[in-house]
């Protein structure tokens, strides 16, 4: 088992949960249901994969949460291309988004990859 609250992988993603939440407390509201709640849902999707993983007794298991939340990193990503071409956020708020996703992505791709 890991400890979760040390992977920096964990605590990067809770930082982008956060930084999710304040950019689509921006969104026009008839969005709530929509673009807001599923990238909210995507956002804390990542931390908490990885939190449960953790409590996995095998490698193979906590891998298998790492890949979910992968996943979800990259739906993350979807809805923020989205979200540009509605153009509900500059280019510049979305190429620093981005980065911060693409760089956690590999970061958790990596650790999953020393797991296995």
């Amino acid at each position: 088992m890991h400890n979760f609250r040390k992977l920096v992988i964990w605590t990067r993603s809770i930082d982008l949960v956060t930084r999710i939440y304040q950019l689509t407390n921006t969104f026009p509201s008839h969005e709530r249901f929509g673009l807001i709640s599923q990238m909210q849902r995507a956002a804390v999707s990542i931390p908490t994969n990885i939190a449960e993983g953790s409590a996995k007794t095998s490698n193979k298991d906590f891998a298998r949460f790492l890949e979910i939340s992968i996943g979800s990193s990259l739906e993350l990503e979807t809805e923020l291309i989205i979200t540009l071409n509605l153009k509900y956020i500059d280019s510049m708020i979305f190429e620093d988004i981005q980065n911060e996703i693409i760089k956690l992505q590999k970061m958790i791709t990596v650790f999953k990859n020393k797991l296995e």
